[in-house]
């Protein structure tokens, strides 16, 4: 579907956001130079990317309305983080502060990603706030209301899911320890559910600290949980944790007043701590505050398994980098055009994502990153692109985002032989598939 139809005021302008987009998927890469290819790539690109009409948050509230539709009636685990951009060497071209000291140029992204809570798929950005930092505030941090501090964008977050993903049967926000903040659940939206990553060893209406609570518990059982890998090289593994969980009563923070909502929260705490850790690899070690129900070995393990697809933000920030747009080394230096480039890079690192984990199968529809030209050629594609055995015959349902990542593939120059295409053959063959989806459509426009 044609996410960007109808906004930015102009259905011209539109459609060169959209083209945009679609060069990013297709080379993977933000650089403008690849993504324009031609003099004149590069001049309408910039132009686009400078258009006052043009704003992140025209981009993402697309996008947003097409993970919303995605969301419809399924259970879904929304998985929120910040990250970190810096640019070394670009001091006065209105960039802030970043980087540990604060003494390099950047800006950060904090963005959540829509998860299906039962296949893991990878459903759609919901939102993200990018943003600078100028200088130091003058009140102190205690002094200063929770929505006049950065940690209110946690907070945000939840109630921009309970806003963009109303359709879906279930929302469970997850955040990391940084999500740990008492008005993120006194004041979550009514639909909403959390699952926290706990860092403050917080007081117990009961008595006692939050930490020794769970040491005092018997253990409920043993989960095996897969640990994603954190890198290059890295394969990952699994570990085998113990589950204890119990309901706490939070206070609230003596510093934290003036926060509104009850003086006290009624939790679920779930502690996950790992048994027999490899040699060299740090313990797995979680302590899951949550407002979901665990006080049996299957809900405790549910709510461990949910808070594992957090890990679902941090590869879209991977792809987003280093590891596959690489944003942090684009050569945009204008503030304006960077923070466009920006949000459409981290529409087009989802979107990735979801090709390459469709190569294994997937039910969900093709137009969830697809045009109906594309659709339209790539059925028309599809049969060139098969061979005489099973082996070499498209295996997936027509129509299917597996379907159409397989025959994206097979654009890309994977044989149906030998190892599952990786995402450069992703990105390859989608370059390709749009290329000739565009002539497919002036030839047949009345099968559009």
């Amino acid at each position: 579907m044609d996410v960007f139809a109808g906004a930015y005021g102009d259905k011209r302008r539109a459609a060169a956001v959209r083209r945009l987009s679609e060069r990013i998927i297709g080379c993977g890469s933000v650089v403008i130079r690849e993504v324009g290819e031609t003099r004149k790539g590069e001049i309408a690109a910039h132009r686009v990317l400078g258009s006052c009409h043009v704003t992140p948050g025209e981009t993402l509230r697309c996008v947003a309305r097409a993970t919303s539709a995605s969301c419809a009636g399924r259970r879904v685990v929304v998985a929120q983080d910040t990250t970190e951009l810096n640019f070394p060497g670009r001091v006065g071209r209105g960039l802030g502060k970043a980087g540990r000291l604060g003494e390099t140029p950047g800006f950060f992204i904090h963005a959540a990603v829509a998860v299906d809570a039962d296949d893991e798929a990878v459903l759609g950005l919901v939102d993200a706030r990018i943003w600078t930092r100028r200088q130091r505030p003058h009140a102190p941090r205690r002094q200063r209301d929770i929505t006049a501090k950065e940690p209110h964008r946690w907070l945000q977050t939840a109630r921009w899911a309970g806003e963009r993903v109303c359709a879906a049967r279930q929302i469970i926000v997850v955040g990391d320890r940084e999500n740990d903040i008492y008005a993120a659940f006194v004041q979550r939206p009514a639909n909403v559910e959390l699952i926290i990553r706990a860092a403050q060893d917080r007081t117990l209406a009961e008595g006692g600290k939050l930490f020794a609570a769970a040491q005092a518990w018997t253990e409920l059982g043993r989960q095996v949980v897969r640990v994603p890998p954190r890198g290059p090289g890295d394969k990952g593994r699994d570990a085998v944790v113990g589950l204890r969980a119990g309901i706490v009563r939070v206070c609230r923070p003596m510093h934290d007043r003036a926060c509104a909502g009850p003086a006290e929260a009624m939790l679920t705490l779930v502690e996950a701590r790992e048994i027999g850790a490899p040699p060299g690899a740090t313990p797995l070690h979680w302590r899951l505050m949550t407002t979901l129900p665990g006080q049996t070995v299957a809900e405790a393990a549910e709510v461990v398994r949910l808070y594992r697809l957090r890990w679902r933000i941090e590869q879209t920030f991977r792809m987003l980098k280093s590891d596959g747009l690489k944003l942090n080394g684009c050569q945009t230096h204008d503030p304006w055009r960077l923070f466009n480039l920006a949000a459409l890079a981290l529409d087009a690192a989802v979107k990735i994502i979801q090709l390459v984990d469709a190569r294994d199968g997937s039910n969900r529809p093709a137009s969830d990153v697809a045009s109906e030209p594309e659709i339209a050629a790539a059925k028309a594609l599809c049969p060139s692109l098969e061979g005489k055995t099973d082996r070499q015959r498209n295996p997936h349902p027509i129509g299917s985002l597996a379907w159409l990542s397989w025959i994206a593939a097979r654009l890309g120059g994977w044989n149906c032989y030998y190892k599952p295409p990786g995402p450069k053959t992703m990105q390859r063959g989608w370059d390709r598939l749009q290329t000739i989806a565009v002539g497919f459509a002036l030839a047949h426009p009345i099968n559009l």
